[in-house]
């Protein structure tokens, strides 16, 4: 996961690349004709300090390493925030940004 964050004004601006293959469980192996299973992002959470800034529920529908931008006010140059991904497997990925 690539995470960028950086400070406009009195907001923080995060851009985040979750790298995730978000196979459906749909399509089929040209090779094989079986069936791919599914695995792909049902959650995303960023928090800074204690606290979540945002969330996102994700599905089956989402591409490949899917690509975030959002804003939160309260953080300053320093702080660091951490993203989470939790996919349907049960596996998680955290990564830590500083904000600058």
């Amino acid at each position: 996961m690539k995470i960028k964050a950086k400070m406009k004004k009195d907001m923080a601006v995060v851009k985040v690349l979750a790298k995730h293959p978000m196979e459906t469980g749909l399509r089929k192996d040209k090779k094989t004709d079986k069936v791919i299973p599914a695995k792909f992002i049902k959650e995303l959470v960023c928090t800074h300090g204690d606290k979540v800034v945002f969330h996102a529920d994700f599905g089956r529908a989402v591409s490949k390493n899917p690509y975030v931008s959002f804003s939160f006010a309260g953080a300053q140059k320093g702080d660091t925030i951490a993203m989470t991904w939790t996919d349907n497997t049960n596996e998680t990925l955290t990564v830590e940004a500083p904000v600058k």
